[in-house]
């Protein structure tokens, strides 16, 4: 992961923790062992973990290191199950990350544009 930006080791490890791979309260790598690990500045593994620790989804905790903020997961079990088959179908069939992203985003806008209208058409 050498080169990688702060931004992009806080997505790696905020979707570790969306998708439950990583728990609440589990104990994350040390700065110095990530920024060792990936080959970048202490700095830039250092910025990663502040912005996933704004976002609440990780705390420090001194000489009892770094975990998961005492959470569950933001996605239910089953979707992630589903996200998670859906992915291995997408590679399956050859189509790229970016492909399947912008697919799901599409329909993602789609799907809550009709939610919204349907919601406002509701008899109150």
């Amino acid at each position: 992961m050498a080169g990688y930006s702060s931004e992009q080791i806080a997505d790696h490890y905020r979707g570790l923790i969306l998708a439950g791979r990583v728990g609440a309260g589990d104990r994350l790598p040390t700065v110095r062992q990530i920024a060792r690990d990936l080959d970048v500045a202490l700095g830039t593994a250092a910025k990663a973990y502040k912005s996933l620790e704004g976002e609440g989804f990780i705390v420090s905790r001194g000489a009892a290191g770094t975990r998961v903020a005492e959470r569950p997961s933001v996605l239910p079990g089953p979707l992630i199950v589903q996200l998670r088959e859906a992915v291995i179908a997408a590679q399956a069939c050859g189509t790229s990350r970016s492909h399947a992203i912008h697919a799901f985003q599409s329909m993602w806008d789609e799907t809550a544009g009709s939610t919204a209208a349907q919601q406002q058409s509701a008899p109150g």
